[in-house]
């Protein structure tokens, strides 16, 4: 009995660690800067593939690209995604975006260890609605040149999505502008 109540101790004494994701919001002009592609397009193919040695699974996302709004790199690329399933095994990554073939969207790239990848994890990846109006469905986060940063706050009418035009116009200003390199 002793011996049990001294192991409950020694492991409540144990220090617990605990990891998490925290994804801080980064605004369009920081979005547009650190990336070395922004690309306008549609997904083609959606695979999930092994990584880390067996011990995770990864999505390869394959677009076919419509247009750029910065740099170039080619009419067909490859992202890769965190998280994905493959048969009975499926990795989650908190904040991953999850795409599907035929899906439209505007991906703002990066190469990270060798392979391309969002920006952000979910934040560098907008999707546009098949409706007429074509808007691109995330609401942007765009800050006032030299004004004080403000919080962004989730639910505020004052951030709406855009229409693929508008959007296209605002990236290209910002690139235009050098804030965007």
């Amino acid at each position: 009995m002793v011996r049990r109540l001294c192991l409950a101790a020694l492991l409540l004494a144990l220090p617990i660690t605990g990891g998490a994701t925290v994804l801080l919001p980064i605004e369009l002009r920081e979005l547009v800067s650190v990336s070395t592609a922004i690309v306008h397009g549609r997904v083609v193919d959606v695979h999930a593939d092994w990584a880390d040695g067996r011990r995770a699974v990864e999505t390869r996302v394959t677009v076919d690209a419509v247009e750029y709004m910065k740099g170039s790199l080619g009419g067909t690329i490859t992202v890769q995604v965190p998280g994905g399933q493959i048969g009975r095994y499926r990795t989650i990554f908190v904040g991953a975006p999850e795409f599907h073939q035929g899906d439209e969207v505007v991906l703002f790239l990066r190469r990270y260890n060798g392979a391309l990848s969002v920006v952000g994890v979910s934040q560098g990846a907008f999707r546009v609605s098949a409706d007429a109006r074509r808007i691109v469905s995330s609401a942007v986060v765009v800050a006032v040149p030299g004004a004080a940063p403000e919080p962004v706050i989730r639910g505020d009418v004052a951030r709406r999505p855009l229409a693929i035009d508008a959007f296209r116009d605002l990236v290209g200003r910002i690139v235009a502008e050098g804030t965007g390199r």
